[in-house]
Order: C-alpha cells, then structure tokens, then sequence
C-alpha cells in the first residue's frame, strides 16, 4: 500500500479491513483496497448514474464522490467518501440521506444489501 497522507482515509481503511474480518464481510475488504488506490483513481459519481442503476430505498456505496449532476427521482441512502453541495441537496429533496462510510459500518456492520456503484 502506497502512504496515504490523509490520516482520515488512512483510519478508514484500517477499520473498513477490521470489519472484514469481524463480521467475515467481504465487502468491506473489497472497499478498503478500492480506497488503497490513488485518489487520481478513485471513484466519482453523478446522480444520474446512481438514479438509473437503482430501486427505491436501496443502500448505495459509493467508493469515492458523489456529483450532483443529473436528477434523483426516488429515495436512496448513499453512503460516499464525500458529497458535492448539490449532490446532498438532491438526495435529500428526494427523500434520500446522505451517510459517510464510518455511519454505514455502524449502521450495517455485515453489509448485507448494499450495492457498490463506481
């Protein structure tokens, strides 16, 4: 793993792995080597991508950012690395809620029914 000079994302991969192995969830696994990568590679993406690749109510992941272009029409929660200010505007005139990845690891430590979108 290169040095990673943010230690927020640094922590975040560390206990995104611990809960790998707690919870046998390979989710969390597959996400922390996604944020190993360079910040150049990491994911970003619009809501019109997340509103075509979606159902309502659905647990989104999204290993990277959030932008706000396009339009949200059903409510999701999305948990990102960050959100743009027009993304969490949208996702909440949806109806939708905006989690970081650390809410999402408390709220649903197996990960179960969460859908990665990059």
């Amino acid at each position: 793993m290169e040095s990673k000079t943010n230690p927020q994302i640094t922590k975040l991969i560390k206990t995104l792995k611990e809960k790998s192995y707690q919870e046998k969830a390979a989710i969390w696994k597959k996400l922390a080597q996604k944020l190993e990568k360079s910040t150049r590679s990491r994911a970003e993406v619009n809501l019109s991508q997340i509103n075509r690749h979606t159902q309502p109510d659905e647990l989104v992941l999204v290993p990277g950012k959030v932008l706000g272009s396009g339009v949200l029409d059903h409510k999701v929660k999305i948990a990102a690395l960050n959100f743009s200010k027009s993304a969490e505007e949208k996702i909440g005139n949806a109806g939708g809620e905006c989690l970081d990845i650390n809410q999402l690891l408390v709220k649903n430590p197996t990960g179960t029914g969460v859908r990665i979108i990059e």
